[in-house]
C-alpha cells in the first residue's frame, strides 16, 4: 500500500458532519429544518403555529427574508411566540451559514422553554450545539450537547439522547479526546442500537485508534442497518485495507461507486481504488465486502 493511500485512509468521515442522509431515523435529528416543518404541519394551525409554519416555509424560498421576519417577531412577542420566533430565526440563520446567530437563537429558545418541557429543551440545545459545531466552537458545542443529553434523559427520550450523544462525540473527537468520545458512542449505540450513524462513527473512531477487530464489528452492524449508505461502504473498505484484506476493500469501494454514483463518497472510493492499482494475484479470493 502506498504512503499516499495510507495518509488518505486516515481521513474518514468528517467529525463535524451531520447525520447520514439515508438514516431512517434521521427525522429525529433536531437540526433538520424539514422535521420542524413537518411537526408544525401535524398540529392544529392556530395563529402561533400558522406563523411558524409560514416562517419555516419562507426559508426554502428566501432565507434572508425569513431571518428578518423572525427577528421582527422575536422583538414584538413574549412566551411561546418568542420561543418559536427564535426557532425560525435559528433555522434561517443556519440556512444562511450564520452559525453564531443560529446558536444564539436556539440557546434563547431553550432558555425560554419551560423546565416542564425537557424534550423541547433538549431539541433546542441540540440545535444550538450543532450550530456551535458548524461554527467551529468545539468546547461550546460539547457544553450545549451535554445539556441536550441531560434534558433528553429527563424526558426519557432515548433516541434524542443518542443523537445528542453522537454529536457530542464528534466534538470530542475534534478536540482530540478520543477515549471520551468512544465512551459517549458506546452509550449512544446502547440507547438507540437501530441507528446506523452511531455504529458508523464508532467504527471510524475505533479504526483511528487502531482497534481494527472492534471497528470491523461496528461497521458490520452499521451495514446491516443501512446497507445502501455510501459512507458505510467507504469506511468498510478503509477498515478492510488497513487489516490487509485488499479484495474486501476493493469490493466495498466498488459497491459505493455502483450504489451511489456521482456522490462525494463515490469519488473518494474511486480515488482509493486508483491508488491501490490493479488487484494483486495473492489477494484472498474469498473475502466478502461489508456493504
Amino acid at each position: 500500500m502506498s504512503i499516499l493511500l495510507a495518509i488518505a485512509l486516515q481521513v474518514g468521515p468528517n467529525p463535524l458532519g451531520g447525520a447520514m442522509p439515508d438514516d431512517d431515523l434521521v427525522r429525529d435529528r433536531p437540526a433538520r429544518a424539514q422535521t420542524a416543518r413537518e411537526n408544525v404541519e401535524e398540529e392544529p394551525l392556530n395563529a402561533t403555529s400558522a406563523w411558524l409554519a409560514g416562517c419555516l416555509a419562507q426559508i426554502d424560498e428566501d432565507p434572508a427574508r425569513a431571518n428578518t421576519m423572525a427577528q421582527i417577531r422575536r422583538s414584538e412577542t413574549t412566551g411561546t411566540d418568542r420561543v418559536l420566533a427564535n426557532h425560525c430565526l435559528g433555522t434561517a440563520a443556519a440556512e444562511l451559514g450564520l452559525w453564531d446567530d443560529a446558536r444564539t437563537a436556539f440557546t434563547a429558545a431553550r432558555a425560554e422553554t419551560p423546565a416542564a418541557e425537557p424534550r423541547t429543551r433538549a431539541r433546542f440545545a441540540a440545535l444550538a450545539g450543532n450550530a456551535a459545531l458548524a461554527g467551529g466552537d468545539l468546547a461550546g458545542a460539547e457544553d450545549l450537547l451535554t445539556q441536550a443529553e441531560t434534558d433528553a434523559r429527563s424526558a426519557k427520550a432515548a433516541v434524542l439522547e443518542a443523537i445528542a450523544a453522537t454529536d457530542r462525540a464528534r466534538a470530542l473527537v475534534a478536540l482530540g479526546r478520543g477515549d471520551e468520545a468512544l465512551a459517549v458512542l458506546e452509550n449512544a449505540t446502547t440507547l438507540a442500537p437501530e441507528r446506523a450513524e452511531g455504529w458508523l462513527l464508532k467504527a471510524t473512531l475505533l479504526r483511528r485508534m487502531e482497534k481494527l477487530a472492534e471497528a470491523q464489528a461496528a461497521i458490520e452492524r452499521a451495514a446491516t442497518l443501512a446497507p445502501a449508505n455510501p459512507a458505510i461502504g467507504l469506511e468498510a473498505g478503509v477498515i478492510a485495507v488497513l487489516g490487509g484484506r485488499e479484495n474486501a476493500a476493493r469490493a466495498s469501494w466498488q459497491s459505493v461507486i455502483d450504489l451511489a454514483p456521482g456522490t462525494p463518497e463515490a469519488a473518494t472510493a474511486q480515488d482509493y481504488l486508483a491508488q491501490l492499482g490493479p488487484a494483486g494475484e495473492t489477494a484472498a479470493a474469498n473475502e466478502e465486502p461489508v456493504s
